[in-house]
């Protein structure tokens, strides 16, 4: 399978049209027609449902969209690193991380990097813990930021200092925001929106005494902004990490921790045996200084 005709794919894909894609390739679109077709019969499937009026993905299509975006930004990124062997420090460096204020840390120490390399150029990339080491595997990140609990056994990591908090994200006029913190039994009846991350089933079960079922939840999540404009519009109480919600354009609510206190880790995570480019070593090096110390 040529990468070549992959970008070829991606391209009919985006542009819902042979003639567009073709247009946008520089090349005629017979040409693309028939690499298209080659590609098909490669994989014994047909890609594309094809009307006078325009194409779309089949099921097969989608599959293979998604993936070869995955071959292309791999390569693209492989050749980028030997291009920059012999040069000063630069390149990219791909993090991945859920929503955290310990991007705060990373981020000075990114600062310090680009101050000495300023051609090093950051990527970054927002998900839960499943996203981040699901790309973190397949090579498309150089580190994730996991927040415990984490299974960690197939990867090297750095614990990064401080921790998150979790509460319950309101309305100000909320009844429960009249307290300075909420407990276990103030949740009895209150819509929730949870987070899909595995500290619900974790530590939070352990906070509510393992009787996780009496919660009424009303949605999950996975990242909070959207999560926050629910609240905002009365669909209940978020359980969230402190910290987030402060600088967001979503207004009149509140955070009220937990009691007691429920905290998760944060750990900067890379692939074992991981052979970095230049410009993700420089920032291994950077974040190994200001942590370490």
């Amino acid at each position: 399978m040529d990468v070549r005709v992959l970008r070829y794919f991606l391209t009919v894909a985006r542009e819902a049209s042979f003639s567009r894609a073709a247009d946008a390739l520089y090349m005629s679109q017979p040409t693309l027609s028939r690499q298209i077709r080659d590609l098909e019969e490669e994989l014994g499937t047909t890609l594309f449902v094809r009307t006078n009026r325009n194409v779309t993905l089949t099921r097969d299509g989608m599959r293979l969209r998604r993936r070869a975006q995955e071959i292309v930004e791999l390569m693209d990124r492989t050749r980028e690193e030997f291009e920059n062997l012999d040069e000063d420090i630069s390149g990219d460096v791909c993090i991945g991380s859920g929503e955290t204020h310990a991007m705060r840390a990373l981020a000075r120490v990114a600062i310090d990097v680009r101050r000495e390399h300023p051609g090093v150029r950051y990527h970054l990339f927002s998900g839960n813990a499943d996203d981040v080491t699901e790309r973190l595997d397949r090579g498309l990140l150089d580190f994730g930021v996991v927040i415990d609990p984490a299974d960690l056994h197939k990867y090297d990591f750095l614990r990064i200092p401080g921790s998150d908090s979790w509460g319950l994200l309101m309305p100000a006029d909320h009844p429960l925001a009249a307290k300075e913190a909420v407990t276990p039994g103030d949740l009895d009846g209150v819509p929730l929106l949870v987070s899909r991350q595995s500290m619900v089933a974790g530590d939070l079960a352990r906070w509510l005494g393992g009787d996780f079922d009496r919660l009424e939840i009303a949605a999950t999540y996975n990242l909070v902004f959207n999560a926050a404009i629910m609240v905002e519009q009365g669909m209940g109480c978020a359980l969230t990490l402190d910290h987030l919600v402060g600088s967001m354009d979503v207004g009149g609510l509140c955070f009220r921790p937990l009691a007691p206190k429920v905290e998760s880790g944060l750990n900067l995570v890379w692939k074992k045996y991981q052979v970095f480019s230049p410009a993700a070593e420089a920032f291994l090096r950077g974040v190994r200084e200001a942590f370490e110390a």
